[in-house]
């Protein structure tokens, strides 16, 4: 196959002008596309657009040559070709219009994946443009689209997922927002992510954690990958913080006020987190004592634990059961409270310890209630 003049051009161009690390690229592009190995070329391309150093390349390389063999390619793989020139482009409206286009372009029966691809992207830049209602709207039309998939393809979830977290963030919805950032996660390698990335996305995961008022587990978060990013960074003292929430220690939490400080998301906020770390501190009070016989505890007790006065108890224990977070009652005349059930936590070390010294505990009164039983009835043990 003789090579297009425009495309061959393009090509030889590039080739003479390229920086001498990336010219072999040229090269091998016109080579696979004289000899129609589309398969290969697509691949080779991938790996191309995803080396730092070609950004300059990526809107050139589209426009003068992927377009004129994107027939022959994987759709999906045009429209994350066309995102990547996209990016490049310095005014975020036209870039919106550009993958709206791409949207149109791919919009066949055999190619609605890439469909729905280049619609979440487009809704991406409208939201760096503030088009909150646009964005809604296409996220919706694409929820539609997915479900009604038979297969997905991955990139296809992340892109979803990645979407719908910014527009939770940009509505200041912590809790839909902890709920997608997590999914994402759970799409792609953490380890793709650039570290500037990975510690801005765990940041904004710890600060949703904390400040919605639908999450009192913080194990999703905790036990990821994700959260080793804040180590060693100037946000190392918010994993401190997760850490001190999930624990329910109120003297960590207001350890760690002057750092909190530093962050005017949860100065605003303060006062709801003054409730859930006592929230957190009552679920700890009665996780500690399943399995030790003592449901009923007395509100002086409770209030000891989360440093509350006693005629608060009531309140905090009312709001711990509408949300869930435990089973009970409350014996408002006797000032106490008859748990049945706590909450699954995520445990620390030591959370784990204090399990396993009650599991002993537990399995002594099983072997003392044994010997009791083998000396009073010997009969059932002969």
């Amino acid at each position: 196959m003789e090579v297009d003049s425009k495309v061959g051009a393009y090509l030889q161009t590039q080739q003479r002008e390229a920086p001498a690390e990336l010219t072999h690229f040229f090269t091998e592009f016109e080579d696979l596309y004289e000899r129609k190995i589309w398969h290969q070329l697509t691949k080779l391309v991938e790996t191309f657009i995803n080396i730092p150093e070609a950004a300059p390349f990526r809107i050139g390389i589209y426009n003068e040559f992927v377009r004129d063999w994107q027939k022959y390619m994987n759709k999906v793989k045009l429209v994350l070709f066309a995102l990547a020139a996209a990016r490049q482009f310095d005014n975020i409206s036209a870039a919106a219009e550009f993958m709206e286009k791409i949207a149109k372009d791919v919009d066949q029966p055999e190619s609605q994946e890439a469909h729905a691809l280049a619609l979440l992207e487009s809704a991406h830049f409208r939201l760096l443009l503030n088009d909150l209602d646009s964005t809604r709207d296409t996220l919706e039309k694409c929820q539609r689209m997915v479900e009604s998939f038979a297969t997905v393809d991955p990139v296809i979830y992340a892109s979803f997922y990645r979407v719908c977290a910014d527009y939770y963030k940009a509505k200041a919805a912590f809790g839909q927002y902890y709920k997608n950032a997590l999914l994402l996660l759970a799409c792609i390698d953490i380890q793709e992510l650039s570290h500037v990335d990975r510690v801005q996305r765990a940041y904004d995961l710890s600060i949703a954690a904390l400040l919605s008022d639908t999450i009192y587990n913080f194990g999703d978060l905790l036990s990821h990958p994700i959260i080793d990013a804040l180590k060693g960074t100037e946000h190392e003292w918010m994993v401190a913080l997760l850490l001190a929430f999930n624990a329910g220690d109120i003297g960590k939490f207001e350890s760690l006020t002057g750092s909190l400080h530093a962050q005017p998301l949860l100065v605003q906020q303060e006062a709801f987190l003054q409730q859930k770390i006592r929230l957190m501190a009552l679920i700890e009070s009665m996780f500690k004592r399943q399995g030790t016989g003592a449901r009923t505890i007395p509100f002086s007790v409770v209030s000891a634990e989360t440093k509350m006065p006693v005629g608060e108890i009531e309140h905090l224990v009312m709001k711990a059961l509408s949300l869930g977070l435990i089973r009970g009652g409350i014996d408002q005349v006797g000032q106490q409270i008859t748990v049945q059930w706590v909450q699954p936590r995520y445990l620390g070390k030591d959370q784990i310890k204090n399990l396993v010294d009650r599991l002993m505990q537990w399995e002594g009164r099983v072997n003392e209630t044994a010997q009791q039983m083998s000396q009073t009835t010997p009969e059932l043990f002969a």
